[in-house]
């Protein structure tokens, strides 16, 4: 005499982003490539703090 109660549960992919799917960036850059950036930077602001008034004039 048991009833057969279907019990419907929420899905559990809804409202989710998929973030990846929607952007590809056109610039791609190891990330060797963004340290050493960053190394020649960090040596071109020493070097203007060390040498800078004398090579800008100021």
């Amino acid at each position: 005499m048991a009833k057969d109660n279907k019990i419907s549960m929420p899905s559990s992919g809804g409202g989710l982003v998929r973030y990846f799917d929607e952007s590809v960036s056109k610039i791609r850059l190891k990330p060797g490539y963004v340290i050493i950036m960053v190394a020649i930077l960090v040596v071109i602001e020493l070097l203007l703090h060390w040498q800078g008034n004398s090579i800008l004039g100021i």
